[in-house]
């Protein structure tokens, strides 16, 4: 008699990286399980990645809507209902979810609540949240187990005044003075969202620039814009001490450069200064998988140090990002399907690193793929930039947001093209362009010579590339 808790492929966790991996493999003629404790999507999209995007598009429309006499119309008395974006972003959030609820059913992939963990490497014990527990055995597992916020250690979440992005985004009233410790991708979409909706808003940030990952010159667009709209940054500053009252937070900052220090208070903070990977309580150096500094290690085909166990998402060290997680999820069904005989219909190819997006969808955009202008110096390359202002984008003009710009940093001797920023209207969405062709290996020449339509923000790509080679028409 069959088991009905046995599978070919049991994955852990039903996030981005999970729930695409799961698919894969159904989609190969696996029979598969999905086990995930909260809701499937994981935290991408029902607490992270899509909730904040809406978020921001409600701060984006009432940002244009502010503007509406500069485009000939009359709009008075343009206001936010907190309550309702926050509604809006909830109701977004749990469409996405039950779509992801209705492709387990389309592919046949069982679902299974609960928390796991190994009991062998060959069976898992699955905890119910009603307290019931169940074992399940598989040929091949896959860890999707993904990441939770990190936070400062005098500065624990309390739910209340000291926020993960989690609760930021749930807040049932506009939090009227706010800091955010942390410049990166959390810190920096907050700080836009909140702006607009009516908050003084105050960034802290460790590095000297906004978004310390991008390049600096961008990260400068970037700093001169949010200034424009009243945020507040304290860059190359260290929080070093925090005093919680019942209604307000005072911290202790310090400048890294000065030593200098000073006193803030805020109504609350948020944290954003990064994430863990979710590898404890799981069992797995029990039955043998390696970590190294919390992260699982993984060899070909994210195959863990147990050959028939698999690691994708957050909780390998890789960029940690959505799209990494479904790319590798993808990566490691199709590895399965392979060494169980059926190497028909595999059509991904190995992950290129080098060049993987990254995007930030506050206002303005920002968006890059490879390597910065002072990586590329760093490792030895001869560069050439090329830029494109989107003041001289005739359909930035028209839309009235000539805020940004795109810039290629390319190599000299070949052409070829070490990385791709932009910022401004539509950033996030022109990365695909130039990291396609990264990949791709296309010169700066052959891109210069790509007919873009006209009049388009997308053809600041092919000006940017004819600016590398001085050959640019409109600048």
């Amino acid at each position: 008699m069959t088991n009905p808790n046995h599978f070919q492929v049991i994955v852990i966790g039903g996030g981005p990286g999970g729930y695409v991996a799961a698919i894969r493999a159904a989609q190969l003629g696996l029979q598969t399980c999905v086990i995930e404790k909260e809701r499937l999507g994981g935290v991408c999209l029902n607490w992270g990645c899509i909730p904040t995007k809406a978020l921001l598009e409600s701060a984006h429309v009432l940002e244009h809507l502010k503007k509406a006499a500069s485009f000939g119309l009359s709009c008075e008395n343009v206001r936010a209902d907190f309550e309702a974006v926050i509604k809006r972003s909830r109701s977004v959030a749990d469409q996405m979810a039950k779509g992801v609820e209705f492709l387990m059913k389309k592919n046949k992939v069982t679902v299974v609540s609960g928390t796991a963990s190994f009991l062998d490497s060959k069976t898992i014990n699955v905890k119910s949240e009603s307290g019931s527990s169940e074992s399940y055995t598989a040929d091949h597992f896959v860890l999707a187990l993904g990441a939770k916020n990190k936070t400062l250690p005098f500065l624990s979440f309390d739910q209340n005044l000291v926020l993960s992005a989690r609760e930021a985004m749930s807040e049932k009233k506009l939090i009227p003075n706010l800091a955010i410790i942390g410049a990166g991708a959390i810190g920096v979409e907050f700080a836009d969202f909140y702006v607009s909706m009516g908050s003084k808003v105050t960034i802290i940030e460790f590095q000297d620039h906004l978004l310390p990952n991008e390049d600096h010159e961008i990260s400068g667009v970037l700093e001169r814009s949010f200034k424009k709209r009243g945020i507040e940054f304290y860059l190359s500053y260290a929080v070093e001490s925090a005093n919680l009252s019942k209604n307000s937070v005072e911290l202790v900052i310090a400048d890294r450069r000065t030593a200098k220090k000073e006193k803030l208070t805020f109504d609350k903070v948020i944290v954003g200064v990064g994430i863990s990977p979710n590898t404890e309580n799981v069992g797995l150096e029990e039955v043998g998988i390696k970590l190294k500094n919390g992260f699982i290690e993984v060899g070909s085909g994210y195959r863990t140090t147990i050959d028939h166990i698999y690691a994708i998402g957050d909780c390998i060290p890789t960029p940690s990002l959505a799209h990494v997680a479904s790319a590798e999820g993808i990566r490691a069904a199709e590895d399965i399907s392979i060494r169980l005989g059926n190497p028909h219909n595999i059509t991904a190819s190995r992950l290129n690193y080098d060049f993987i997006p990254a995007c930030t969808y506050c206002h303005p955009e920002v968006a890059s793929v490879g390597l910065t202008e002072e990586k590329a110096k760093s490792l030895g390359y001869e560069i050439k930039t090329g830029k494109f202002p989107f003041t001289a984008s005739g359909r930035a003009q028209a839309q009235g947001d000539t805020t940004g710009m795109v810039k290629l940093v390319t190599d000299v001797k070949h052409g070829e093209i070490l990385g791709a920023h932009i910022i401004g209207s539509g950033a996030t969405e022109l990365i695909a362009e130039l990291t396609l062709g990264a990949n791709m290996e296309i010169t700066v020449r052959e891109l210069s010579g790509i007919i873009h339509p006209h009049p388009t923000i997308s053809e600041s790509v092919m000006e940017a590339a004819a600016a590398v080679l001085g050959e640019a028409i409109n600048i």
